[in-house]
C-alpha cells in the first residue's frame, strides 16, 4: 500500500529536522527551518484532509466532484491588545462540517481554507505578516456568513498599523513626506505647507490637480498686497 501524503510529508519533515541540528552556518539553518514551517503547514492541511476522507464519505464523494478553488484577497481587520482580528465573509460558512474549515499558521503567516461550500473551495493566504506572532495560540471562530481568525500577537499590546510588510511600505511610498529640514519647516511653517502642497500637486490625479490649482488661485485673487509665491504649478 502506498504512503499517504502526510506520511510522505512527516519522513520530509523528519529529515529537515535532522539536517537542522546538523547545520551550522546561520543562513542554512534559517533557509532549513523556513522550509520546516512549509513542510509543517503542508502537513497539518493534509492530516486534516486524509481525516476528512476517512470519517465523512459523503465529503469523500464531494472530494471527488469538480470544485473550483476560489483565491480570497479581500477581508476586514480589527485589533485588541492580545490578537488581530481577520473577518472573511462567506455566505452559508456555517452550515459546514466543522472539520471542512481549517486555517494554518507560521509566526509571519497564515492561511485559511473552506472546503466545498456550494461547490467551491476557498483558500484566504496572508503572508508576509507585519509583526510574528503565536501560531500556538491564534485559532478561528465560524459565525454566521463569516469566519474570524483570531492572530495571537507575540508582542501582547503593540499596535499593528497594517496587516502585511508589503501594505505597510505601500502606504508609506504614498504619503507625502515633509522635506528632510524639520528645523527649517517649522521655523517657517507656510514652505513647508508650499512644499507639500506642491507635492500633492505633482504627484496628484487630475481632481486632486484641479483643486490645488483653483485654490491657489482663490488666494491670489485675495492677495491685497504684495506678491504670491511661485509654486511652480503648470
Amino acid at each position: 500500500m502506498p504512503a499517504s501524503k502526510s506520511d510522505e510529508l512527516k519522513e520530509d519533515l523528519k529529515e529537515l529536522k535532522q539536517l537542522l541540528s546538523e547545520a551550522s552556518r546561520h543562513r542554512v539553518k534559517d533557509l532549513l527551518s523556513l522550509e520546516i514551517r512549509k513542510v509543517e503547514t503542508e502537513l497539518n492541511k493534509a492530516v486534516v484532509e486524509e481525516s476528512i476522507d476517512k470519517n465523512n464519505p459523503e465529503t469523500s464523494k464531494l472530494t471527488a466532484t469538480k470544485c473550483y478553488e476560489v483565491k480570497l484577497n479581500t477581508y476586514a481587520w480589527d485589533q485588541s491588545d492580545n490578537y488581530v482580528k481577520i473577518f472573511v465573509s462567506l455566505n452559508k460558512v456555517q452550515d459546514l462540517p466543522s472539520d471542512r474549515i481549517y486555517c494554518s499558521f507560521t509566526e509571519r503567516s497564515m492561511e485559511l481554507n473552506v472546503k466545498n461550500l456550494e461547490g467551491k473551495s476557498y483558500v484566504l493566504p496572508i503572508m508576509n505578516l507585519l509583526d510574528p506572532i503565536n501560531p500556538g495560540k491564534s485559532h478561528w471562530k465560524v459565525k454566521t456568513d463569516k469566519v474570524v481568525v483570531f492572530l495571537a500577537k507575540k508582542v501582547v499590546g503593540k499596535t499593528w498599523t497594517h496587516i502585511t510588510g508589503v501594505e505597510k511600505r505601500e502606504h508609506e511610498s504614498k504619503t507625502p513626506k515633509m522635506g528632510a529640514d524639520d528645523d527649517a519647516m517649522a521655523a517657517n511653517p507656510s514652505d513647508g505647507l508650499m512644499s507639500v502642497l506642491k507635492q500633492l500637486y505633482e504627484t496628484g490625479d487630475d481632481n486632486m490637480k484641479r483643486t490645488i490649482a483653483q485654490a491657489w488661485t482663490q488666494s491670489q485673487d485675495q492677495q491685497m498686497r504684495g506678491r504670491a509665491p511661485n509654486l511652480g504649478f503648470d
